[in-house]
């Protein structure tokens, strides 16, 4: 956590930080939805397959994703390290940071591949159809070996970011979408020369394109009269075990934090993978839905940590608050329009995934609606709970957040998600609700140990000596 004692108060106007915040956030944001959109590409091609395929393939990420945001929160530990170094002009630290961010990549990939070599045994003891669970390992066999490319990706992509130039991921992003969709299409159903494939296919594809953007993106930071100052690969096999072990005590609350959120999200999809494929399938799209609408704070938050990490890093106490309470505003303004898209247009959205006309389809279709409506309801602390923990891991503050998102998402959230479903027989609906009970305790605690933190340390060098 960051030492408030040297730390001196300057206010700066709050248009000029609205303006710096959307400045930076705008790219942020829409490189999130180029994320999000590749894994929207394939939840649509494969609805196409049918409700199975879908629940299998729904199965089959709840696997993979928590351990992919643990790693993209435990790496996210770079962009606060880079934030705090560039503020300094501490350049020779920006460049350790960036080598042992890849070996913390490393080191935490191989575990997570052997992990992910066990998927269907895992599926089958969380109680799953053996059917489903099968399919799903079939996909995962594949997508795994996509995990090194992506989490080097994520902490090149920090590096960028926290340089204020995060255009190049973006665009690296967009260009992915498009070769994602013809590789999607191309292997899932046989087009363009290519085999047809089914599930296989989507994996193959995924990986294709998570290794393409790690090589487009280092091809850019090796040739950018900026970047090459750094020498960035130089000496890439020096140990630096300090600032490795500082990326790990910083990171590993922040992935803790992460995954408590997606392994609820994941827990949630194998509970109501419980209720049979129709729900499943609903679930699905419902999540598929709110995790688009998601990557907008998500990007925000990304920006509230550059911002008040910058400023923590110039030692200007008012400008990391304001920056903390600017970007909660962005954030949960969205939402607000997000709750509204899903309120009245849940069935709009549900078309783009699932055949409406389809008779098979009414009971997956009716479902889907439903959850959106109780997605609508927890958009806004869903956006809150994300800005919050950005702005906190500007300020190197990782530790408390983790325990509180876990009480938050597990003690309130997922407790509340079982009563509702089992013991109130509410099943999938019952499920989503306990995900509004757990984002709400999430937002409020977040935001409250911002704001404390910030007015304590505020306080303390406001008052007279």
């Amino acid at each position: 956590m960051t030492d408030f004692s040297t730390i001196t108060p300057v206010r700066t106007p709050w248009r000029h930080e609205l303006s710096a915040t959307l400045k930076l956030a705008w790219p942020l944001v829409l490189t999130q939805l180029a994320t999000i959109a590749l894994n929207t590409i394939d939840v649509i091609m494969i609805g196409w397959l049918g409700p199975e395929e879908l629940a299998a393939a729904t199965l089959a990420t709840s696997t993979i994703f928590p351990l992919v945001f643990f790693g993209i929160g435990l790496l996210a530990a770079t962009a606060a390290m880079f934030s705090h170094e560039i503020g300094g002009i501490h350049l020779r630290g920006v460049r350790r940071t960036l080598r042992q961010g890849f070996w913390v990549a490393i080191t935490l990939c191989i575990p997570c591949i052997a992990l992910l070599s066990n998927a269907e045994a895992l599926m089958l003891l969380m109680g799953q159809d053996p059917w489903l669970a099968a399919t799903a390992d079939t996909y995962v066999a594949h997508a795994k070996w996509g995990l090194l490319p992506l989490m080097c990706f994520t902490v090149l992509r920090n590096f960028v970011t926290a340089h204020s130039r995060p255009r190049s991921s973006m665009v690296i992003l967009i260009v992915s979408i498009g070769l994602n969709a013809v590789l999607d299409y191309g292997l899932i159903f046989g087009r363009f020369g290519f085999p047809e494939m089914g599930l296989v296919g989507a994996a193959i594809a995924t990986v294709a394109v998570q290794c393409f953007m790690f090589l487009a993106q280092t091809a850019f930071v090796l040739t950018d009269r900026k970047f090459r100052r750094y020498n960035l690969f130089g000496r890439f096999w020096r140990p630096d075990w300090h600032r490795y072990f500082e990326i790990m005590k910083i990171g590993v609350p922040i992935g803790l934090t992460v995954l408590a959120e997606a392994g609820l999200f994941a827990a949630s999809s194998f509970m109501v993978g419980l209720f049979g494929p129709d729900q499943l399938a609903a679930h699905a799209v419902a999540l598929q839905c709110s995790s688009v609408t998601f990557m907008v704070p998500l990007g925000v938050s990304q920006a509230a940590t550059i911002r008040v990490g910058l400023a923590m890093g110039r030692k200007r106490l008012h400008d990391a608050l304001l920056a903390g309470r600017i970007s909660a505003f962005v954030g949960v303004g969205f939402a607000v329009i997000a709750a509204l898209i899903f309120w009245f247009g849940s069935e709009i959205l549900v078309g783009f995934y699932l055949h409406l006309d389809d008779p098979e389809n009414a009971d997956a279709v009716r479902f889907a609606v439903l959850f959106l409506w109780i997605s609508a309801v927890f958009q806004l602390v869903d956006a809150g709970q994300a800005v919050a923990a950005g702005s906190l891991r500007g300020l190197k503050d990782t530790t408390i957040p983790a325990v509180l998102a876990f009480l938050g998402y597990w003690v309130f959230g997922f407790s509340a998600g079982a009563l509702l479903a089992f013991e109130f027989d509410l099943k999938g609906a019952g499920v989503w609700s306990g995900l509004a009970v757990g984002l709400t305790a999430a937002c409020f605690a977040l935001m409250i140990r911002f704001e404390v933190l910030m007015r304590r340390a505020i306080a303390r060098h406001d008052a007279p000596a």
